[in-house]
C-alpha cells in the first residue's frame, strides 16, 4: 500500500452495503437535475423548431433564452436545482454521519498509526468523491433515458403541441447540471462528517465509541412514559447534529412535496381544463355575443352527425333590468343560459363556491347561479327580481368565466338553466353552440357540420388549440418527480434509522444484558424514530406551508387576481401519512436485527 488513500477503494468494497443509500442519494440528485434541465432544454428546442418553421428563419438558442418562455423554464429549473441540492446535502450528510459514527474505532486506529486530523478530513472527502465515479454516470444515464421516455410519451401519446419535441436529444445543459449537482452535493455533504471524523482521538481505537462525549449528571427522566420510550427519545435528542440532519431530512421531504404540488395549481390556472371545453364553436357570422340566432333544430341535427361526442349551447341577453335588493348595486344584469351538460361541468371543474346547490338550478325552478365581484356582494339565498320575476340565488361561482382576469369589473352575471332563460325572456335560439368531437373525427366530418349551418352562422375549428396535452404532460412530470421524492424519502428514512441503530448496537447490547426484553428494545427504537419523525413533520409543515404560500403568491397570485391561497390540507395529510408509514416500516428491520443478535455480539459490535 503506497498511501493511506489506497484504503479508499478497499473500504468502498468492504462497506458496499452500508454505502448503498449514500450512492442512491447521489444518483437521485444527479438524475433529477439532469432530467429537469434536459426536459427544459427539449421544450426550448421544440419551441425553436416550431418558430423556425412558422417564420421561415433560424432562431438561435440565445434568442430563445431571451424569450419569456425560455427565461421561465430555466428559472423554474434553477429553483428546483436549489431544492434538490438541499435535499441531497441533508440526506447524504445524515447517511455519512451515521457511517462515521459506526467507524469510530477505525478512525481511532488510523490516528494511532500516525494519520493526522487533516489527513482524516481528506480521507473522508475523497471517499465521498469516490462514490461519484459510480453515482454520477448512473444518474446521468437515468436522467437522459427518462427524458427520452417523457419526450416519447409527449410526442406519441399526448401529441398535439408536442409533435415536434426531439426524441433522442442529448442535452449538454442537462449533463453539466447533473455533474455539478453530484460534485457540489457530495463536497458540501462531506464537510460535517469529515470534521467529525477528524475529532476522533487515538483512545477511540480502544473504546470504539465517541458518540456521547458529554458527562451525564443524572438519570434520564421518564415522566409518565415507560423507560424504553424515554430512553429512545433521549437517544434521538442527545446527538444534536444527528437530530438536526434527521429532522432536516424528514422536513425537507415534506417541503419538497408541498412546493412541487404548487406547480399543479399553477398549471391548472395557466392552462385551465374544463369538462365543457369545446373543439368546435358555432356563432353568428359577425362573432358578436348576445345575438341568439342558432335554432334548437340545428343543434339536434348536428347531435346525430359523425364525429360529434357532445353538443351544448348557451343563450345570452345583456343589461337586463333587475332589482338586486341592495343599495349601490347595478340595476341591470347579464343573463346567460347553460344546458345541463354545461351546468354539470361547473361542478366537475370545481368552479362553484362552497355551499352552492346546483340541483336547484336545473329545469325551471326559479333558482340561478350568480357571478359578482366582492365589491357587489350577493349571497346564497338572496332573492333578486329580473323582468319582474323573483329568482333565488342557489349558488355562486368562484370567478368570472367570461373575463380574462377572472374579475367581473362590477357587473353581475346570472347563469340560468335553458328552461329558466326561456321562461324569463321567451328566447329559445342560441347565441353560442359548442361541440366536443370524438377521437376519430375527420376534417370531412367537420366540413359536414359546417354544411348544415344556416346563412349568417359560422363555425370555428379549435381542435389544434387544445391544451389538454400540455396539461397532462406537465401533471405527469410533476407526479413523476413527487413519486421519486417519495421513494427516496422512504429509502432514506429506513436507511438512516437502521444506521442510527447500528451505531448504538453496543448500547442496545448492554440494555439487553441488564434485562431489557425484545418488546422494550423495539419500543426504544420506535421512540427514537418517532422523535425524528415528529420533529421533522413539525418543522416541515411550518416551513413547507410558508414556502407553498410564497411560491403560490409568486407564480399564481400576481397573474390571476381571483386566485386565493388555501392551506393544502389534503396534500398535507397525504405526505404526513406517507411519512408515518415510512417511519413504521423503518422500525421493523433494525429492531428485528437487534433482537436476532446475541447479547455478546451486540456488545462487541463495532
Amino acid at each position: 500500500m503506497k498511501s493511506y488513500l489506497s484504503l479508499i477503494p478497499i473500504s468502498a468494497k468492504v462497506r458496499r452495503r452500508q454505502n448503498l443509500m449514500t450512492l442512491l442519494c447521489i444518483i437521485f440528485a444527479v438524475f433529477l437535475v439532469t432530467a429537469v434541465f434536459s426536459m427544459a432544454d427539449m421544450a426550448l428546442r421544440m419551441e425553436q423548431a416550431r418558430l423556425t418553421e412558422k417564420h421561415a428563419r433560424e432562431f438561435t438558442f440565445q434568442a430563445m433564452m431571451d424569450t419569456t418562455m425560455g427565461r421561465n423554464l430555466f428559472l423554474l429549473a434553477g429553483a428546483l436545482f436549489i431544492l434538490i441540492l438541499l435535499a441531497g446535502v441533508l440526506m447524504i450528510s445524515g447517511s455519512m454521519n451515521s457511517t462515521v459514527a459506526q467507524r469510530t474505532k477505525f478512525f481511532g486506529m488510523m490516528r494511532c498509526i500516525g494519520m493526522s486530523r487533516q489527513q482524516l478530513k481528506r480521507f473522508v472527502r475523497l471517499e465521498a468523491l469516490n462514490w461519484c465515479k459510480i453515482a454520477i454516470p448512473v444518474g446521468l444515464v437515468l436522467g437522459t433515458v427518462i427524458t427520452w421516455a417523457l419526450c416519447a410519451v409527449m410526442r406519441f401519446v399526448v401529441g398535439e403541441e408536442f409533435a415536434m419535441i426531439p426524441l433522442f436529444g442529448i442535452s449538454p445543459i442537462g449533463m453539466i447540471s447533473g455533474i455539478v449537482m453530484g460534485l457540489v452535493t457530495v463536497l458540501l455533504a462531506a464537510r460535517a462528517p469529515a470534521r467529525q471524523a477528524a475529532k476522533v482521538s487515538p483512545m477511540a481505537a480502544v473504546s470504539g465509541n465517541t458518540e456521547n462525549k458529554s458527562r451525564t449528571w443524572h438519570a434520564v427522566r421518564t415522566g409518565r412514559f415507560p423507560i424504553e420510550i424515554s430512553l429512545g427519545a433521549h437517544h434521538a435528542k442527545s446527538a444534536r447534529k444527528n437530530l438536526f440532519l434527521m429532522t432536516g431530512s424528514f422536513a425537507l421531504s415534506i417541503i419538497l412535496f408541498l412546493t412541487f404540488s404548487v406547480l399543479l395549481d399553477f398549471v391548472g390556472y395557466l392552462l385551465p381544463q374544463s369538462a365543457a371545453a369545446a373543439d368546435i364553436t358555432i356563432t353568428d357570422e359577425a362573432g358578436v355575443t348576445g345575438i341568439n340566432c342558432i335554432s334548437p333544430e340545428t343543434i339536434e341535427t348536428i347531435r346525430g352527425m359523425d364525429g360529434v361526442k357532445n353538443i351544448f349551447g348557451r343563450r345570452s341577453l345583456f343589461e337586463v333590468p333587475a332589482e338586486l335588493g341592495k343599495e349601490g348595486l347595478p340595476q341591470v344584469v347579464d343573463l346567460i343560459s347553460f344546458d345541463d351538460f354545461d351546468l354539470d361541468a361547473l361542478k366537475k371543474d370545481g368552479r362553484l363556491k362552497k355551499g352552492s346547490d346546483l340541483s336547484k338550478v336545473y329545469g325551471n325552478n326559479g333558482s340561478v347561479l350568480v357571478i359578482s365581484d366582492p365589491e357587489a356582494p350577493l349571497h346564497m339565498g338572496d332573492t333578486i327580481q329580473v323582468n319582474g320575476e323573483p329568482l333565488t340565488v342557489a349558488g355562486m361561482l368562484k370567478y368570472d368565466l367570461f373575463s380574462e382576469d377572472g374579475l367581473s369589473q362590477g357587473r353581475v352575471s346570472i347563469i340560468t338553466s335553458g328552461e329558466t332563460f326561456a321562461w324569463l325572456t321567451g328566447i329559445t335560439d342560441y347565441s353560442l353552440v359548442m361541440v366536443q368531437t370524438a377521437g376519430d373525427v375527420t376534417d370531412e366530418d367537420v366540413a359536414a357540420i359546417s354544411g348544415v349551418l344556416e346563412e349568417g352562422i359560422t363555425l370555428k375549428d379549435g381542435r389544434e388549440l387544445r391544451t389538454s396535452g400540455t396539461y397532462t404532460a406537465f401533471v405527469l412530470c410533476v407526479y413523476g418527480f413527487l413519486s421519486i421524492i417519495a421513494l427516496v424519502t422512504l429509502l432514506n428514512i429506513m436507511n438512516s434509522i437502521s444506521m442510527s441503530v447500528s451505531a448504538r448496537s453496543r448500547q442496545y447490547g448492554a440494555m439487553r444484558a441488564v434485562g431489557m426484553d425484545d418488546r422494550q428494545v423495539t419500543g426504544m427504537i420506535a421512540a427514537e424514530a418517532v422523535t425524528y419523525a415528529l420533529s421533522g413533520c413539525a418543522i416541515g409543515c411550518i416551513v413547507g406551508l410558508a414556502a407553498s404560500r410564497m411560491l403560490y403568491n409568486l407564480l399564481i397570485d400576481g397573474r390571476f387576481p381571483y386566485a386565493v391561497w388555501a392551506p393544502p390540507v389534503s396534500r398535507l395529510l397525504i405526505v404526513l401519512s406517507f411519512v408515518a408509514a415510512a417511519t413504521l416500516a423503518a422500525i421493523y428491520a433494525p429492531a428485528k436485527r437487534i433482537r436476532n443478535m446475541t447479547i455478546t455480539a451486540t456488545i462487541n459490535e463495532l
